[in-house]
């Protein structure tokens, strides 16, 4: 369940400029949460939530205390779904095609999933955010039938392409079962689990 109506994410480049933004951010307004640190690619990302007011109020205190930041986004009634996934990382397993969508930063994920969540009902399945491996990356995975998959790609790459960044993606449209399993618990590679299937050892 959402807790909060609006998010904003800053992402930094530089994790000194991310920590003063965020002191800002916190003494400009009554926001109900905020989540930040650092990130892969020696990044720092902050995400807070709130009443739309008191949200926007902070975000603009933070991009003006941090100058140039790699991206960012406010997001006035945020997806809840979206909301979940950003916030408590909920995962949720589904079924049908699968979608995998990899952005260049983490907000530019997270401003893609809310198009497509919003424009379909396909399930965000995970959301990692810029995590150990990635690089600064972020990785989205969807499924659902596969219109509403390929619809959601459609509305992710016309958002990506407005915000002036790019999306590389891949469609499945019958995933092995194995896969989808994995992809069900994690698409990391240091936290899945090996699956035994039936083919030869020997």
């Amino acid at each position: 369940m959402k807790k909060a109506s609006a998010l904003a994410l800053i992402e930094f480049g530089d994790i000194s400029a991310g920590v003063f933004a965020v002191d800002a951010m916190l003494k400009k307004a009554p926001i109900a949460f905020i989540r930040s640190g650092t990130v892969s690619r020696g990044r720092y990302l902050v995400v807070v939530g709130g009443s739309p007011a008191a949200v926007e109020e902070s975000y603009h205190a933070g991009l003006q205390a941090a100058g140039e930041p790699l991206d960012h986004l406010l997001l006035a009634d945020v997806h809840p779904s979206l909301y979940e996934a950003i916030v408590s990382g909920r995962r949720i397993p589904a079924e049908g095609a699968l979608a995998v969508l990899e952005t260049e930063t983490a907000t530019l994920s997270v401003r893609s999933a809310e198009a497509a969540l919003k424009g379909t009902p396909v399930t965000l399945v995970e959301l990692r955010l810029a995590d150990g491996g990635l690089n600064g990356k972020g990785v989205a995975v969807y499924q659902g039938r596969q219109h509403d998959v390929e619809a959601a790609v459609a509305l992710a790459l016309d958002e990506a392409r407005r915000a002036g960044g790019e999306i590389r993606y891949t469609v499945v449209s019958s995933p092995h079962e194995a896969l989808g399993r994995q992809l069900a618990k994690t698409s990391r590679f240091d936290a899945g689990d090996v699956l035994d299937l039936d083919g030869e050892v020997l």
